[in-house]
C-alpha cells in the first residue's frame, strides 16, 4: 500500500512539473510576442498635399554651378640658377609680361662680354683675310675658317642673350599670384614651381545637368549667371562647352565662359546658378517630376480619396524640366501627396498637416 502511495504522489510531482514548464514557456512567449514591434497598418501615416489647378509650367529655370579659374598655370625657370629677387607677392595681381622672378645672371653677362670680344676680334681677322685673300698674300682657306668661326661666336652670344633674358621670368597672362613657393636666395630649376598664377578676369563657370535638359543649351549662346554672394550681380556667361560624357551621377557638364566684375569680386570656387531666359509653355496640369511613383515609364501619383492615399496610375505628356505635365489620370481640384512617402502605402489611412 506504501508503494502505491508513493507511485501516486512521483506521478503527480512529474504532472506538476510538467505544467509549471508549460507555464513558464507560454509566459515566455507572451513576453517576447509584447516586444517585438507590430506594424499596425490602419494607422495614420503625416504627409503633406498639393491641389490639382490649370497653370503654365514654370518657365523661369535655374542650375546650380561653381566659378573656376579660366586660366591656371605653375610658373617654373627655364634654366637654373638663384633667386636674386622675388617681384610679387601672395595676392598680386600681375599684367602680362610683367617680372615676376629675377634670377641671378652676372656669370651669363660675364660670358657674354667674353664672346663680344672674340666676335671683334674675329671681325677683324676676317676683314685682314679678305684684303690679303684678294691680293692672294694668303689662301682662302684661312679666310673662310675666320668666318665660320665669326658665325659660331655670333649663335653663342644669341644663345647667351636668350638665357640672360630667360633669368627675368615674367607672367603669361594677366591673373592674380594665388601660390608663392620661393624666397630671394632660392635657387631655381627647370620643372621646380616659383609662383602660381591665376586668372579670373575672365572665369569659367560649369553645371551639371540631366539628358532632359541637354537641349535646353546651344553652343555660343549668352546665359544670364547669378553668383550666390550677391543676387543683385548678373553676369554674362557663353556657352564654350557642352559635356558628351556623363558623370558618375548621371550629369553632363556645361561650360561657360565669364566675363569677372571690373573689381574682380568673384573667386574661383564661388557657387552661382544660370538663369534661363523665360520660355512660353502650354497651359495643362502640371505636378512636380519629383512626386511621381515608378518613374517616368510607369508613372502613378498618390490621390487623396477619404483620407486615404490610393495610388492613380496617370499618362504623362511630356516634361518641363522638372515638372511633369499630365495628359490623364487627374482632375481639376484633386488632392495628391507632395511629401511625407515613407512608410505610405496604397489604400493607407493618411493625416494631412
Amino acid at each position: 500500500m506504501k508503494t502505491n502511495w508513493k507511485k501516486y504522489i512521483g506521478i503527480l510531482v512529474a504532472i506538476g512539473i510538467t505544467a509549471l514548464v508549460i507555464f513558464k514557456l507560454a509566459n515566455n512567449k507572451k513576453t517576447t510576442e509584447n516586444k517585438v514591434y507590430h506594424y499596425d497598418k490602419t494607422a495614420q501615416i503625416e504627409v503633406e498635399t498639393m491641389t490639382i489647378k490649370t497653370q503654365q509650367a514654370r518657365s523661369n529655370f535655374t542650375f546650380s554651378g561653381t566659378f573656376e579659374a579660366n586660366k591656371e598655370v605653375k610658373i617654373n625657370a627655364d634654366i637654373q640658377g638663384k633667386v636674386n629677387d622675388v617681384l610679387v607677392d601672395l595676392g598680386s595681381e600681375v599684367k602680362k609680361g610683367q617680372a615676376l622672378v629675377q634670377l641671378d645672371k652676372s656669370l651669363l653677362e660675364l660670358q657674354l662680354q667674353e664672346v663680344n670680344v672674340q666676335i671683334e676680334g674675329l671681325e677683324n681677322d676676317v676683314n685682314r683675310f679678305k684684303i690679303l685673300a684678294e691680293a692672294e698674300a694668303i689662301q682662302g682657306v684661312q679666310l673662310e675658317k675666320a668666318e665660320l668661326g665669326l658665325r659660331t661666336a655670333k649663335i653663342k652670344r644669341s644663345t647667351l642673350l636668350e638665357q640672360i633674358s630667360k633669368t627675368t621670368i615674367k607672367a603669361p597672362f594677366d591673373g592674380i599670384i594665388t601660390m608663392k613657393m620661393t624666397e630671394s636666395g632660392a635657387f631655381a630649376a627647370p620643372g621646380v614651381p616659383l609662383l602660381q598664377l591665376t586668372e579670373i578676369q575672365q572665369l569659367r563657370f560649369t553645371i551639371f545637368i540631366s539628358e532632359n535638359d541637354l537641349n535646353t543649351f546651344s553652343m555660343d549662346e549668352n546665359y544670364s549667371i547669378i553668383p550666390d554672394v550677391n543676387h543683385q550681380t548678373k553676369l554674362n556667361g557663353k556657352v564654350m562647352a557642352i559635356g558628351s560624357k556623363a558623370n558618375p551621377a548621371g550629369g553632363f557638364p556645361i561650360q561657360f565662359l565669364v566675363q569677372n566684375t571690373k573689381d574682380l569680386f568673384i573667386k574661383a570656387g564661388m557657387f552661382g546658378k544660370v538663369e534661363l531666359i523665360a520660355s512660353n509653355e502650354e497651359d495643362g496640369i502640371y505636378i512636380p517630376a519629383a512626386i511621381l511613383q515608378g518613374g517616368e515609364d510607369n508613372p502613378s501619383v498618390y490621390l487623396i480619396k477619404n483620407n486615404q492615399a490610393v495610388l492613380t496610375p496617370i499618362v504623362i505628356k511630356k516634361r518641363v524640366q522638372n515638372q511633369v505635365l499630365i495628359e490623364k489620370g487627374l482632375n481639376i481640384g484633386d488632392e495628391v501627396v507632395s511629401k511625407g512617402f515613407i512608410n505610405l502605402f496604397d489604400g493607407a489611412n493618411v493625416d494631412i498637416k
